[in-house]
């Protein structure tokens, strides 16, 4: 290309970079008086931008550097826009939001394991609690297994020895503990009603009642008397039992509990206003009222023996309880058994029924 047409080209070059950047300078002008426009009408009142709103700016800011946003920027100041754009680099990085907070928590099977050991053994510290679960393979360190107790409210084991909870003395003592109580039922009779007290004992571990006695008034005579035929060396119900829990009823006198303390079997009162701590004894109270005396109106003694004498023989024999999975206290040879006729044998009339396949 001759040096004349060359340098013409660079001529129309040069001129046409120059118009357009005049004609950018000139947009880029109008845009920062629009801006200011828009400031001054918004004037007193604060822009509030959204996430959005600042990655844009903060994207195009950057590319411009901070002098020529210096001359262009009305919005707001340079040192805003550039912070934008750091925080923009650093949310791109952080991973906050996928990490916990501090160590990971122990494991809550752990944790159940750890105040199952406590509760059971009153006497270990945390040094044997963390040997204990080592031979699990848990390793777990000792100021952790205090945090676990103390978050379920269980004392460090110097102050858990000292005391004992009442699950834990029946667990200990179950097939030596009875439990024993009174109900009432009334009966109607020439002279009006007549209260009649009905004395009961339970062995727990079985849940098989003994009804001890049936009386209008007991007193402490009578009291004594059924002492000594539970405890009688060879048909007693408490022969072999150690431990004889009861309210603190007037009707359980000294006489009555130094003929037990004779025989071996020690007394052992409910703290005052507390009939949840003896629930076998209740339930059994609630079952024999419910599903049997107080459908009945009794007008006479030997009427209240034959129905208390049918009820326990369907309670013993017939009758499914929850607290031993559902199963009989003293069950049939038959009872299971998938072939047979079925048959119902009746008590009271048909007050209470039981279905059983024949032998």
């Amino acid at each position: 290309m001759p040096p004349m047409v060359f340098q013409t080209w660079q001529f129309i070059l040069v001129a046409l970079a120059g118009w357009l950047n005049r004609q950018q300078q000139d947009i880029v002008a109008y845009l920062t008086e629009e801006n200011r426009v828009l400031r001054e009408q918004l004037k007193g009142k604060r822009i509030r931008f959204t996430d959005d709103q600042r990655r844009r700016l903060a994207a195009k800011g950057k590319a411009l550097g901070r002098k020529v946003l210096g001359e262009v920027c009305t919005l707001v100041t340079p040192e805003t826009l550039l912070r934008w754009y750091r925080t923009l680099i650093a949310r791109k990085y952080d991973g906050s939001a996928k990490r916990g907070l501090g160590r990971p928590r122990v494991k809550t099977s752990i944790q159940d394991l750890v105040v199952r050991m406590a509760r059971e053994n009153v006497s270990w510290g945390y040094g044997r609690i963390q040997g204990a679960l080592k031979n699990l393979n848990h390793i777990v360190s000792r100021s952790t297994i205090a945090r676990i107790l103390k978050e379920h409210g269980i004392e460090p084991a110097p102050r858990r020895r000292k005391g004992m909870s009442w699950a834990t003395f029946l667990k200990m003592h179950w097939a030596v503990l009875a439990s024993t109580d009174l109900f009432t039922v009334e009966m109607m009779t020439l002279g009006g009603l007549v209260r009649y007290h009905v004395l009961f004992v339970m062995e727990l571990s079985t849940r098989i009642v003994k009804i001890a006695g049936i009386v209008p008034e007991p007193d402490g005579r009578w009291m004594e008397q059924v002492a000594r035929n539970l405890t009688d060396a060879f048909d007693g119900f408490l022969r072999d039992k150690r431990y004889l829990i009861h309210d603190r009823s007037p009707v359980f006198t000294g006489g009555f509990a130094e003929i037990l303390k004779a025989a071996g079997v020690k007394v052992v009162k409910l703290p005052p206003r507390s009939p949840n701590l003896s629930p076998h004894a209740e339930r059994f109270v609630r079952s024999i009222k419910s599903e049997c005396l107080d459908k009945m109106i009794f007008f006479g003694e030997r009427q209240l023996r034959c129905a208390i004498t049918e009820f326990m023989a369907h309670y013993h024999g017939e009758r499914n309880h929850q607290g031993l999975g559902n199963e009989l206290i003293v069950a049939e040879e038959c009872v299971g058994a998938t072939e047979g006729e079925i048959r119902c044998r009746e008590r009271l009339g048909g007050l209470l029924r039981y279905y059983h396949r024949a032998a």
